[in-house]
């Protein structure tokens, strides 16, 4: 069966996408336009929706990416909701593990026991320089914080015993003896606890990672319990997920661990509808807005690059120091297609290097079983090109095609994101 996340990004992922005249960029602070999509994931039967994060503004005149911040936005959405799964990105290198460890159990218990957090170690200097660092911190210093964070939240996540409450209004509210410090002397923390929540529905809300460097597939193996990955093809998917699936035996771990590589799907009655559905967001992308996201994939400027000349020889990806597996993706595309400067602004405008399927339902969803029989994924990180459009095409259209297939779920048969992965809840 797969699993399938929705990825709320503005008016959808496709830079332009606020552009067009049927947008919704006028709704980003409105709560109710998130509430909306949760609601029509749910009626889609998704495991979860899902955010990304970021902590810095910049090039705001090339269109919306950040807006309501996520973990209260989803505070809201959970009340909008019943059964959807809600993951949030948290910053290791930003958040500190009590801070993140509160407000994400708190949400595990307004939600019923839906939340995930997806972390992540940050990119970029803009967002260093708003949280008290002059740069970026190094690869190596932010995933030694990660592991430390990461293992620190779990903790406290179990300083509250399962059977800690016991309500006793002739005694005591909760049983001393199950609830108990962590004591965490760290590299970078010192945390004390207990928490301040008793345990969460899900024991631990269930953790998400999106590693691709080394570091990160190797934090990721040991510690995610479910995996984002970025994949311009099969061959690509298939070489990152049974890297993981090896790592994660090596760890000696037999939980499921499922892997769900981004995904943006353009839908049609007939393929030639479904391209024109592509086209029509492609030609309103400014070519100097997509050449300043380039330049921030490849870590140089790209703005006096010629559009419609070969794309110019790039460093190697041992030799490249940002966010790796976005730029291997670039490298990919360029080995593969290689395409005029123009041609690989094309690719990378709505995904950014993700998967790009374009068809009818049948076709899209032809690729998608192909994927989950052949290693190429256990389900996928749906990126709707515009929102809502894109994905309620997906769910009236593909939804039906997959479920009728065997699939996909008709209905919900349990209540926590941990049961829609098939996850275990860790004991006390």
């Amino acid at each position: 069966m797969l699993h399938l996340n929705l990825f709320i990004m503005g008016c959808g992922h496709h830079r332009a996408a606020w552009r067009h005249p049927e947008s919704t960029v006028e709704r980003l602070g409105d709560i109710r336009y998130y509430e909306e999509l949760a609601q029509l994931a749910e009626r889609g039967k998704f495991d979860a929706v899902f955010f990304a994060d970021g902590a810095a503004a910049e090039n705001v005149a090339d269109g919306p990416k950040w807006y309501l911040e996520p973990l209260t936005a989803m505070a809201a959405m959970s009340r909008a909701t019943t059964r959807i799964g809600l993951i949030s990105t948290v910053s290791s290198t930003f958040f500190t593990p009590f801070h993140a460890a509160r407000m994400v159990a708190s949400l595990d218990h307004i939600s019923g026991g839906r939340m995930g957090w997806n972390v992540v170690t940050s990119m970029f200097d803009s967002e260093a320089r708003n949280h008290g660092y002059e740069s970026m911190p190094g690869h190596d210093w932010r995933y030694a914080r990660a592991e430390e964070f990461i293992d620190t939240c779990l903790r406290l996540w179990d300083s509250w015993s399962d059977d800690a409450l016991v309500i006793d209004r002739q005694g005591s509210y909760a049983n001393p003896e199950s609830v108990h410090r962590i004591d965490h002397h760290g590299d970078h923390f010192l945390v004390d606890g207990p928490l301040t929540v008793p345990r969460s529905p899900q024991g631990h809300p269930v953790l998400f990672q999106a590693g691709a460097s080394e570091q990160g597939r190797d934090l990721a193996a040991r510690r995610a319990e479910a995996i984002y990955a970025v994949a311009y093809d099969l061959e690509a998917s298939q070489a990152y997920y049974r890297d993981i699936k090896r790592r994660v035996r090596a760890a000696g771990r037999t939980a499921p661990v499922p892997i769900m590589p981004g995904l943006v799907t353009y839908v049609g009655s007939t393929e030639a509808e479904a391209r024109a559905k592509q086209h029509e967001l492609d030609v309103l992308l400014p070519p100097m807005d997509a050449l300043r996201q380039l330049s921030q994939y490849v870590g140089q400027d790209c703005t006096g690059w010629e559009l419609d000349a070969p794309v110019p020889s790039l460093p190697p990806l041992e030799a490249f120091t940002g966010p790796k597996g976005r730029y291997a993706t670039v490298l990919r595309i360029i080995h593969t297609e290689q395409p005029t400067v123009r041609g690989l602004l094309g690719r990378l405008a709505a995904g950014g290097g993700h998967c790009n399927m374009v068809g009818t339902p049948e076709q899209i969803a032809d690729q998608m079983e192909h994927w989950l029989m052949n290693e190429g994924a256990d389900g996928f990180n749906l990126m709707p090109p515009s929102l809502p459009g894109s994905i309620e095409d997906f769910i009236e259209h593909v939804v039906p095609v997959l479920q009728k297939r065997g699939l996909f779920r008709t209905e919900y048969e349990t209540t926590t994101l941990r049961g829609h992965l098939g996850l275990q809840r860790p004991a006390a």
